[in-house]
């Protein structure tokens, strides 16, 4: 991978991701009215003024904001410079986070005028690759520069604050109060409800890469008409993107590793296909159904067949109309039920073992007493990813103190567990732990041509320098996997 490596890669990332490398994502437990918060405001004011906008948009639905920008003041990018990321990867033109804060309001405050004036130049992003799937592929991801995420951070916070009261609750990815575990819990929780059904797994095809700037621009008219934010949001999308010295400009999609990007994902699905579903399609169905739908990961699940077969013929002409495919192999339409429950399945036969989502395999299986059951287990592809990513950070760290690696290793592993660690998978969190430590001998033998670290005095070095055992995420406990 060189350059691209896959360690380098999650910072390089930018803003949407935080975290280990080998985590697969966080859960934020904030939930307040005026969107993504993370720790304490710097300034009531800011607070009181996104909760002013999120009443307004609350109790006005249909209402389209014509003055949002006032809001925004060098108090308010002060909110926004605080929650913007300051270790993330550089921009086209290299300046850090440390190196912005050294003249702060003075930036700020250029900043802010530039933005109101509409003098304000998106510099085109960074173009840099990320691992996709089990690391064979690669996921272009664009890189702005820090003050442009300073920005885009405070223009999300008003955005937030509007759409906040408008998205569904099958909506889960960049939302406050939810996150992968949520939406995880709540697919668990539907499944065992309907114990099972038909799941159409679906798989949009380059999304962020497909989003129509026209449809996202008339999608926005209906509840965002302010000058300032409308004209600022349309020069990040007409910014560009540079990798290496070719710059090239894009007349579809937002690029992945902005602030503001994945908050236009959501409004444009929110659009195409949560309200549709929710409000169009329920209620022409026969039986049962629900979406969980994080960023553009999403699965369907239908109590009856001829639901689930009718959703799969109207889909794709319903999201070529937002210029959307869905992805001809990785879309499917799966049985997934437990052996036989009722005539019909038993003529039908046990369903489809498995299907993956967000990181994780579900399958039916037996809980201790014999009850069928849903059950996660970390993905194949996610797994091998993983041990490729501590692999790599192995062979790049060998040569550090082994007291060094050890402290950097136990963060790593708890912070696999924090996302991994689900009621289930301690199998597969176990076997992680086995193939970590074979990794770790591994790279530590061949730190030298002389280094000779035996199994033997691998166990003597793990006695001082012990990693901890899986740990599972606690408020996660389901009492009906051993009933």
């Amino acid at each position: 991978m060189g350059s691209r490596s896959a360690l380098r890669s999650i910072k390089e990332a930018g803003e949407p991701t935080r975290g280990t490398p080998w985590r697969e994502g966080e859960h934020r437990g904030t939930e307040l009215l005026e969107g993504k918060i993370t720790g304490t405001p710097i300034s009531d004011t800011v607070s009181t003024r996104l909760q002013r906008i999120a009443e307004l948009a609350r109790e006005a639905p249909e209402r389209a904001f014509l003055s949002l920008s006032h809001h925004i003041d060098v108090e308010f990018l002060q909110e926004a410079f605080r929650r913007t990321r300051k270790d993330g990867a550089t921009g086209v033109d290299g300046q850090t986070g440390k190196d912005y804060e050294e003249r702060l309001e003075e930036n700020l405050q250029s900043l802010l005028d530039r933005f109101k004036s509409g003098r304000y130049k998106a510099p085109p992003v960074r173009r840099t690759y990320v691992p996709k799937g089990d690391g064979k592929k690669e996921r272009p991801i664009g890189i702005p520069t820090f003050e442009d995420k300073v920005l885009q951070r405070a223009v999300t916070m008003v955005l937030e604050a509007v759409y906040e009261q408008d998205f569904r609750g099958c909506s889960y990815g960049y939302r406050p109060g939810r996150s992968a575990h949520t939406a995880l819990e709540d697919l668990w929780q539907g499944l065992m409800g309907m114990r099972g059904g038909w799941v159409l797994e679906l798989d949009i095809t380059a999304f962020f890469d497909s989003l129509d700037h026209t449809r996202l621009r008339q999608i926005l008219d209906q509840r965002v008409r302010d000058g300032v934010l409308r004209r600022t949001i349309d020069k990040w999308l007409a910014a560009g993107v540079l990798e290496g010295e070719e710059l090239s400009h894009p007349d579809a999609g937002t690029p992945q590793g902005g602030v503001v990007s994945p908050c236009l994902a959501n409004v444009y699905l929110h659009d195409a296909l949560d309200v549709w579903f929710e409000k169009h399609v329920k209620p022409r169905l026969q039986g049962r159904a629900f979406m969980i739908r994080f960023a553009d990961d999403a699965v369907m699940v239908f109590s009856e067949e001829k639901d689930a077969r009718r959703m799969m013929d109207v889909l794709p002409e319903r999201l070529r109309q937002y210029g959307l495919t869905l992805h001809p192999t990785k879309t499917r339409l799966l049985y997934f039920r437990p052996s036989s429950l009722t005539e019909d399945d038993q003529t039908r036969g046990p369903g489809k073992q498995s299907f993956d989502f967000l990181g994780f395999t579900h399958h039916w299986t037996r809980s201790r007493r014999g009850s069928w059951v849903v059950k996660r287990k970390t993905a194949s592809s996610r797994f091998s990813r993983a041990l490729k990513r501590a692999s790599e950070w192995f062979r790049k760290v060998r040569h550090r103190p082994v007291a060094w690696q050890h402290e950097q290793l136990v963060r790593k592993l708890r912070g696999y567990d924090n996302y991994y660690g689900l009621p289930g998978n301690s199998a597969a969190l176990y076997r992680f732990r086995y193939e970590v430590r074979r990794l770790w001998r591994k790279w530590l033998d061949r730190r030298s041509h002389k280094a000779c670290m035996t199994w033997a005095r691998f166990k003597h070095l793990q006695a001082r320098y012990p990693l901890p055992s899986p740990a599972r995420r606690l408020g996660l406990v389901h009492c009906a996997a051993n009933p």
